[in-house]
């Protein structure tokens, strides 16, 4: 099986894009809806371009943290962040939302960037704290991404 290196899941939403983007864009909200992220330290409500935060992580007993940076910030359409591990890149995830009649499309992708120099080491690194082969975290994502579309979707107008 070839690895993917980029996932995305869609889910329709009946709430305006711009409440979607701003419950999304609060960082914070995402330890409510991740299956896999339970909480997230970030200074202020609204991470805006630039703008660093702590993701912290469990899956089963493991648990563990994640720098990230806000890498695109373009409200109302989309937002996204790079995640680094002892500062390593380990991922870009992201959002896009678009409105169609009334409800938002909303559009969670993932790109894996254990890729060059410190690939190894990011890819043992992940093995170690999150249990999942990097050959099978696409697919682990995925999952993710359908848990987490599932519950911003209940917590704004299923």
């Amino acid at each position: 099986m070839n690895r993917l290196w980029k996932v995305e899941e869609s889910v329709l939403v009946d709430a305006s894009v711009e409440d979607v983007y701003a419950a999304v864009s609060c960082v914070r909200n995402m330890g409510k809806w991740s299956p896999e992220c339970f909480a997230v330290w970030h200074r202020g409500h609204v991470a805006r371009e630039g703008a660093a935060f702590v993701g912290f992580n469990r899956k089963g007993l493991l648990v563990w943290f994640t720098t990230c940076r806000v890498t695109r910030s373009d409200r109302p359409s989309e937002f996204a962040f790079r995640v680094t591990a002892f500062g390593l890149p380990v991922a870009l995830w992201g959002y896009r939302f678009r409105s169609e009649g009334g409800v938002t499309r909303v559009t969670e992708y993932w790109e894996d960037l254990r890729t060059g120099r410190g690939a190894r080491t990011a890819e043992f690194l992940g093995r170690v704290f999150t249990g999942t082969r990097p050959a099978d975290r696409a697919e682990v994502n995925r999952a993710g991404m359908r848990t987490t579309l599932g519950r911003l979707k209940a917590a704004l107008g299923g």
